[in-house]
This record gives C-alpha cells, structure tokens and sequence, in this order.
C-alpha cells in the first residue's frame, strides 16, 4: 500500500482575485491585490472596514439543481463551485469510475458563520417559528463535504476536518492517506471559508489579529514586511482532485504532479499564538520532506502561511530556517496571501493550487507589499515580481488557531 502514488489532475478556485483557475493565476503573477473595502453589510461600526471578498460570483450556476444554492451557506457554495471546476479540468469521467472509492474530505475552518447570524437575528426579532428549517443544514461544517457527494453521487469516505486556518491542508493530506492505504482511489479536497460577516469581522477585530489599514485595503496584507500589523480577511474555496497515479495513467489524464508528502504537528502552546521558535512548523514540514523522500536541497519553492501578522511571519521564518538550514536562503518564497488575503480554512487549498501551478509553469508569484523588509525577516522573499525559475518540488504551509500545523509537499512527475 505505502508503493501507492498520489497524483493531482484537476484544481478548482474560487478566491477575490479570480473565480476560476486561470483568472486567479494570472493575477497572482501580475501581483494584482483582491484586498478592498468590502461591501457585504454596513461597516460604519466596525474598526476594520477591509477584506478580500468574492465578486461576481453566481452560485446556482454550479449546482444541479439552482433551487439547492439557496438553501446553503456561502461557503458551501464556493465549494461546490470549486469542486465542479476541478472535476471538470480534470476530465474525469465519474460514470466510469467505481463511486464507492471516489471521496470528499472538503472542510472549514469556522462553517455557515453567514447562516447563524442571519437565523439568530431572525429568532431574535421575529421568534423561532420563523426560523428557516434549513438553518441547522446550512450552519454545520461538514456540509460542504456532504453537499459534494450527493451532487456528484461520490460513495467513498466523505468526511470534514476542522483545524482552523490549517483545515484545507489537512483535508488534503488525509485524501492523501487514504488513497495511500489503499481505501480509495480519486478524493475531492481542500477547503471553504465565508465568513466576511459582521461577527467574523468583529471577532478578529477584537483579538486586534486584522489589519486597519483602512486608508490602503490593497496594501494592508504585507507579509515580512516590517509594517505589518495583521491579516486580511478573505473567502472562497480551494479544491484539488486526487487520484492514484496508476489509475490515472489508464484513463490518460493530464497530471499536474505528484503529492508527495504530508506532514503535521500541535504546537501545545497557545489558542492563537505559534511557539517563539517555530518548532512546530518545522516538524511539520520535515514531516512532509521525509514521506515525500526529499532533502531540503530539493525544494526550490515554499507558498508559506505568511498571513503579515508580527508573530506569525516571524516564527515562520525562523522555522523555515530550522527545518532547512543553509538551504533556506536559496528558498524562494512567495506569500500570496498578500494578494488574497487570509481565506482561513480555505487558504491551503487555494495556495496549493498556486504552489501546483508555480511547479507547473516555472514561474513564481511575488510576495506584494514587501516594501520594508523586517530585519529578522531575512529570506528570499520574492518581492514585488513574478520570477521565472526551475522548480522541483514546492512545499505548501498553513497553520491554524489552537496550534495545528500543516504541510504539502509536491513534486514533478
């Protein structure tokens, strides 16, 4: 079972700087900033007035039957978009598959935060008989996961993993286990988050983790950059279609590459704040070099987490160096969440369709806004410009509240 390969063959994104897989990647190479003042509900009150926010976005589009869009939450239908758009690049042909070992494993980091506000609101003014029946369907997190089976008939595991802002790796990595011991062979996965909401907005602002850079939106998320004062929030989805490499190659599908490796650890440490020295993150992505059979002189590439709070560049950064010694100057290093912001639970899923695409077309995105580097922040971080460059493998970064760490790595095939 461990000789099982893993290979991705389609990628799907939904994200505030494109709702497809091309719109997306274009503007990340272009450096183009998805950070403006949102719209979603009246900011007056509110201190941070910024966010990433999904624009022109048709939800029933993407479904089967348009009447089911509207009894889901927003995050369900950014990742039923994203799942159809991955399915569909990636030309499977799911009625000659077996469903019974075809899987879900889509999650988020927060859920139908949208859903729960709206129906409290409504149960507080109107009373609970006008409470939507659907409200506790449209609130739960595993939704996504479920949603995306029934539209798709997919019969195999189906399951949410929930580890905040390092949700959409783990989904991944654990698709990966799965078709590695031999359970399963094509998993959906990856993440969803919307959650630009009054009390999503207001909570962060409250733990002062988001920026205020009210003035600037598209200059607010600047990761590394000495300037930085907190994320950007942002939402979409980020799926990947899995398979198993053998079965792949019999139906002739295009292969982006192979996912080589998966690696995770617990910092044990603090509800918001990543260990000083960044040993967590470190295991984390040594975890993910050793199941991939990689050096750290062979990766060329690192999509971090990187979401340009104080904290939390700086201890990447220092894991960074940990997990790679010397070889961590010859890195580069592209933070994309400085044109998208922080999707949470989604993040992984849409930086590891960046980190696949970098692999694929030898080009790097640049880390924007890196104008003042901070001086403990001394890596190559790729500011400003795309740079084109021979990529090997690529590893791909999210971390989550409560201590969760996670990391992919890729490879060429």
């Amino acid at each position: 079972m461990n000789d099982r390969r893993v290979v991705i063959t389609g990628i799907g994104v939904v994200s505030p700087i494109g709702n497809d897989k091309e719109t997306f990647w274009n503007n990340l190479v272009a450096g183009k900033s998805g950070i403006d003042l949102f719209h979603a509900f009246d900011s007056s009150e509110f201190d941070c007035k910024i966010a990433g926010e999904v624009r022109d976005f048709n939800a029933a589009s993407f479904f089967k039957n348009p009447k089911t869009a509207k009894r889901t939450d927003r995050f369900t239908q950014f990742a039923v978009a994203a799942t159809k758009m991955a399915l569909d690049d990636s030309g499977i042909d799911l009625d000659k598959c077996d469903r019974t070992r075809c899987g879900v494993i889509v999650g988020s980091g927060i859920g139908g935060l949208d859903s729960m506000e709206k129906e409290a609101q409504r149960l507080q003014t109107k009373g609970p008989s006008r409470v939507s029946p659907f409200t506790i369907a449209m609130m739960i997190s595993n939704m996504a996961s479920g949603l995306v089976s029934m539209e798709y008939n997919l019969q195999g595991p189906s399951m949410c993993i929930v580890t905040a802002c390092a949700t959409a790796n783990n989904c991944i990595g654990e698709a990966w286990r799965i078709i590695k011991f031999g359970d399963a062979d094509m998993f959906v996965a990856g993440g969803a988050e919307g959650t630009i909401t009054p009390l999503g907005v207001g909570g962060f602002a409250a733990m002062k983790a988001v920026s205020f850079r009210n003035d600037e939106p598209t200059k607010a998320s600047r990761p590394f950059d000495r300037d930085r004062d907190g994320f950007v929030m942002g939402e979409g989805a980020g799926i990947v279609i899995l398979e198993e490499y053998e079965s792949a190659k019999r139906r002739g599908a295009t292969i982006y590459c192979e996912l080589a490796g998966y690696g995770c650890s617990a910092d044990a440490y603090h509800m918001t704040q990543p260990l000083p020295d960044g040993q967590g993150a470190a295991r984390s992505m040594a975890m993910a070099m050793r199941h991939a059979g990689l050096n750290p002189s062979d990766i060329d590439h690192i999509n971090p987490h990187a979401t340009s709070t104080p904290i939390g560049d700086l201890c990447e950064t220092r894991a960074i160096k940990t997990a790679f010694g010397d070889h961590a100057k010859k890195l580069a290093i592209s933070a994309t969440k400085s044109m998208t912001g922080h999707l949470l639970g989604a993040a992984g899923g849409v930086e590891l369709a960046a980190a696949i695409l970098a692999l694929k077309t030898g080009v790097v995105p640049p880390t924007i806004n890196l104008d003042n580097p901070d001086d403990e922040c001394d890596l190559d971080y790729v500011p400003h410009t795309a740079r084109e460059m021979k990529i090997r493998a690529v590893l791909s970064n999210s971390f989550g509240f409560g201590g969760h760490n996670s990391t992919l790595a890729i490879k060429a095939i």
